[in-house]
């Protein structure tokens, strides 16, 4: 299911990520959503892999904390 804002995101999306990685979290998981076609379980799982990849090409991992890329 697309989400229509950042406060719609899974509580763990939205307690570790910061706003703006959150926004293209939205803003990948709803264009997987767009895209692919499947039983919804599948396609679900799916677009939250491609949302966390999306994430990490700006952002890493830091003491736990998200950071942007420099």
């Amino acid at each position: 299911m697309p989400y229509r804002a950042n406060r719609d995101l899974p509580m763990p999306v939205q307690h570790v990520l910061p706003e703006h990685a959150q926004d293209i979290y939205r803003q990948a998981f709803n264009n997987a959503w767009k895209n692919f076609r499947g039983a919804e379980a599948e396609r679900e799982g799916r677009c939250h892999r491609i949302a966390w990849a999306a994430v990490k090409r700006w952002y890493h991992k830091d003491d736990g904390n998200w950071i942007a890329n420099a």
